[in-house]
């Protein structure tokens, strides 16, 4: 029997909501110099984080196949699509670069509002820039703003538990981004922010569960459509009065709370309590390899495979949900937290190189990752949010046992990585790309951003052709 539809019809469009109004007015007068130095900090080590992310993400066999596809040619006055050696559109490089930075899972986030927002906005700024002529600081301020209004959506709405947040509110804070740089006035951005909200994917969670790696495409259209968001509302298309109220309040999240939208605003920066990860694989394992590197350090650095009769992991719900395995490609893998645990008791450490094919199919990893069991802990999953413990235990065929637990991830705000490690993590990503002095060169101007007059030096070192391919 089919339930009855109540109508309820639209006798005139609603007002904007006060918070919507006010929230606007900070995004167009938002200016450089309204930047504490801590945020134009951090947005240059998210900047450079995301270049290296894209950078290593390109060479993947998926990511190069489908530039070649869809950027066969150079566009002379394109933006550059980064690791790839060329230039396209800008809609397709926004798309290109937003794809292959989550292609590793290295890409950085902000646990408060459960997602990615850096690899949601940076690319579409990048691309943006050239074209609307954006000083390094006009650029540094889209950035922070475009992570500041994505994250706060995550913050204010509970996705639904089916929901990826790749490819939803990100599209949201990429709108804003590209519309800063256009100088939208409050009228302006309230169109923006109320046309991009209807505008983000229905994203499954099971893609990543599963291994599908068009999960990896998320972040890519989040930043093609944020640009294109931008032409829409230019040529007079309108959104509805509250889209992000009925979106994130009706449609794929529910505790709709718009009042966090604009709480404290202008003085928490969400860019500023991010985390950066390591790890190339899933944050839900973090804990569990840092408790597993406490282990082995007590070891002396490194424990023999063939030693270990079996590994167990107690942790919350979410970590103990990637118990497979046998995952069945390097997405799989990085889902995997008995893949996770057995390839870097192997290889020493949560490397890129660690979840590649031949890693994912040598038998003795294969082998580890059968004796590796996931359950959860339900003291672990009720300390969430505010912490994620994993507890590691290794049971040696000596009949020793070694045991060690972590209570939140090294890099989140509780527990940061120091400005150097995060730069080290941006060498052994770009490195290999580039080499040695092309990646200082990038990274040099980054950091020189604050005093550049447009983003050419940046973009053309960005265009470069890689090292590791023709």
């Amino acid at each position: 029997m089919t339930a009855h539809v109540k109508a309820e019809p639209v006798m005139h469009r609603p007002g904007t909501p006060a918070w919507l109004t006010e929230l606007a007015r900070f995004c167009a007068g938002l200016r450089y110099e309204h930047l504490p130095e801590p945020v134009v900090a951090r947005t240059l080590q998210v900047i450079g984080d995301c270049i290296a992310a894209i950078a290593a993400g390109a060479q993947e066999p998926e990511t190069i196949a489908l530039a070649r596809r869809m950027a066969p040619t150079d566009e002379a006055t394109g933006a550059a699509v980064i690791g790839a050696g060329r230039r396209a559109s800008l809609s397709l490089a926004a798309f290109l670069n937003g794809t292959a930075g989550t292609m590793l899972e290295l890409d950085e986030g902000n646990q408060f509002c459960r997602g990615h927002p850096g690899i949601h906005v940076v690319p579409a700024v990048l691309a943006a820039a050239g074209r609307l002529k954006a000083s390094g600081r006009d650029i540094i301020t889209a950035i922070a703003l475009g992570y500041e209004i994505g994250a706060r959506i995550g913050i204010a709405s509970k996705l639904r538990i089916t929901m990826h947040p790749h490819g939803t509110w990100g599209t949201v804070g990429a709108a804003v981004a590209v519309a800063w740089l256009e100088r939208r006035d409050p009228a302006g951005m309230i169109e923006t922010i109320n046309v991009a909200s209807s505008l983000g994917l229905s994203t499954s969670r099971r893609t990543m569960l599963e291994g599908g790696t068009v999960r990896n495409s998320f972040a890519g259209f989040s930043n093609q459509i944020g640009l294109m968001v931008s032409d829409l509302v230019a040529a007079g298309f309108t959104g509805e009065a509250d889209g992000l109220g009925t979106v994130y309040g009706t449609v794929i999240a529910d505790d709709w709370r718009p009042e966090d939208m604009v709480a404290e605003l202008g003085q928490r920066w969400e860019v500023a309590r991010n985390y950066f990860k390591r790890h190339a694989c899933c944050r839900y394992n973090h804990g569990a390899l840092d408790a597993l590197a406490e282990i082995v350090s007590q070891e002396g650095g490194r424990i023999d495979p063939a030693a270990i009769e079996r590994v167990d992991v107690a942790t919350y719900i979410w970590a103990a949900q990637l118990a497979g395995q046998e995952p069945h490609n390097m997405l799989a893998a990085k889902f995997s937290l008995p893949f996770s645990i057995a390839t870097t008791i192997v290889h020493g450490a949560a490397t890129v190189p660690a979840f590649r094919e031949p890693a994912r199919t040598d038998e003795a990893i294969r082998a580890l990752a059968r004796r590796v069991f996931v359950r959860e802990d339900p003291a672990a999953t009720a300390k969430l949010p505010a912490l994620r413990p994993a507890r590691v235990t290794i049971a040696l065929k000596d009949g020793r046992l070694l045991e060690a637990q972590a209570m939140t991830n090294r890099g989140d705000t509780e527990d940061p990585y120091t400005p150097a490690e995060v730069r080290q993590k941006y060498f052994d990503l770009s490195v290999p790309v580039w080499g040695q002095p092309h990646a200082e060169a990038i990274i040099a101007a980054v950091d020189a951003l604050p005093g550049a007059t447009d983003l050419s030096a940046l973009d053309t070192l960005l265009a470069a052709a890689p090292i590791t391919r023709t």
